[in-house]
């Protein structure tokens, strides 16, 4: 059964039929796991490692985690980290301190998507900074979001603090550092900031970068006092002609979702592009989404 599992086909049920052995597969697949050779078909070591799991292997899938690994091939060494970031997960079912302890550790060695997200299920405030460093990576970026998401108050000072740090030294900000804001500030629009977090925000209303803008006027149309949320409009239809179609796309939605807000400067700034020559107003991708604000607010 063991030498199943490099079957691409009918390996899930090998895994059943492994897990219905109990005890006695512990150490073969054991073996497999530790002495086996990484490669770039990582699914049956992936399949050794639920199966482990789903016997209660806890101490094998730690051992395995923790053993040096030192795979020079690029191609099997991503192999062999999706089979690290299955046992990450994996040991997430278990909430003890140890496997915390092990997690947290790898996490301060090597940043694995899985690691992240078996530490983000414990919502401990521990790996918090190590959660915020690995929003500068695109491999733990998405990972990384999602842990300081579900941590929602716990992590918001943290987040805070690293929406406001900068390179003012510099002409143009560390690319790094403006992926770690722009993440943090789209976490930030999606919690609850309140009226008296809401004036360290307020400087991005005037952001260079659109994205983060737009995030600190989603902010301030939930948070921020009535003089604010009439600067978040015009910030938001300021930054259209700038952003992206994504990001064009959320400025719709939040218009229309604060449209009994926003409907007075929709109006004025409809009227000023529509001065423009026929030609022109064709191609005016703000006057286009302005008017489809309309449209949408009207059929709601």
């Amino acid at each position: 059964m063991i030498d199943c599992l490099d079957l691409l086909h009918g390996g899930d049920q090998v895994v059943d039929l492994l897990v219905a052995c109990g005890e006695r597969a512990v150490a073969p697949l054991r073996r497999y796991l530790m002495e086996g050779k990484p490669t770039h078909i990582y699914q049956p070591r992936q399949k050794a490692v639920n199966a482990l799991a789903r016997l209660g292997a806890k101490e094998v899938l730690i051992e395995y985690l923790c053993a040096p690994k030192d795979i020079p091939d690029p191609v099997f060494r991503f192999g062999e980290e999706a089979v690290e970031n299955t046992a990450a997960r994996a040991l997430a079912r278990w909430k003890t301190n140890d496997v915390f302890d092990v997690l947290l550790r790898i996490a301060y060695t090597r940043t694995l998507p899985g690691v992240i997200e078996a530490l983000g299920s414990f919502r401990r405030p521990e790996p918090i900074p190590l959660f915020i460093a690995a929003l500068m990576d695109d491999v733990t970026r998405n990972a990384a979001e999602n842990a300081l998401k579900s941590m929602g108050e716990i992590a918001k000072p943290a987040l805070i603090d690293a929406a406001c740090i900068q390179n003012p030294s510099e002409d143009s900000e560390n690319p790094s550092i403006l992926l770690r804001r722009r993440s943090t500030m789209h976490i930030l629009a999606d919690l609850t900031v309140t009226a008296e977090e809401w004036p360290r925000f307020k400087e991005f209303l005037n952001d260079n970068d659109p994205e983060i803008s737009i995030s600190a006027a989603r902010v301030a149309l939930d948070s921020a006092f009535p003089e604010d949320k009439c600067a978040a409009i015009e910030t938001l239809i300021g930054k259209i002609p700038h952003a992206g179609w994504y990001v064009q796309m959320e400025i719709e939605t939040c218009l229309v979702r604060n449209y009994s807000i926003a409907q007075r400067s929709i109006e004025k700034h409809i009227e000023k592009h529509r001065a423009q020559p026929e030609k022109l107003q064709a191609e005016d991708r703000t006057l286009q989404i302005l008017l489809n604000i309309l449209r949408r607010a009207g059929a709601k």
